[in-house]
């Protein structure tokens, strides 16, 4: 799959999905840290790509309706995240993933 990682997501993140194959590019290295978020889903949709971000702001569809974007991926985190927590839960989302595509065990 391609995803673009938000800004809030480090590069552990990006090793991990881009170990297990996935076409990852970051909003860092494309030069968009700081934009707006309506500008990021526009950016992501034309790309194809399945935004993953901790930014729960995406999860407002009526601002960010899910069939104008490639998919929306917001990561929930508790009060106090350990360190690992977001490589965490992007391992969990990949076995999840793996689970449902075709193929794949």
């Amino acid at each position: 799959m391609k995803f673009k990682l938000d800004e809030n997501i480090g590069h552990r993140g990006e090793e991990l999905l881009k170990a297990a194959g996935h076409d990852v590019v970051t909003v860092r290295a494309q030069g968009l840290s700081g934009t707006e978020d309506e500008r990021l889903l526009t950016v992501c949709a034309g790309e194809e790509r399945t935004l993953i971000t901790l930014d729960h702001d995406f999860g407002q569809v009526l601002r960010f309706p899910p069939e104008d974007s490639s998919g929306i991926v917001i990561l929930e985190l508790p009060p106090r995240p350990s360190r690992d927590m977001v490589t965490d839960l992007l391992s969990g989302f990949l076995a999840v993933l793996a689970q449902g595509t075709p193929g794949k065990s």
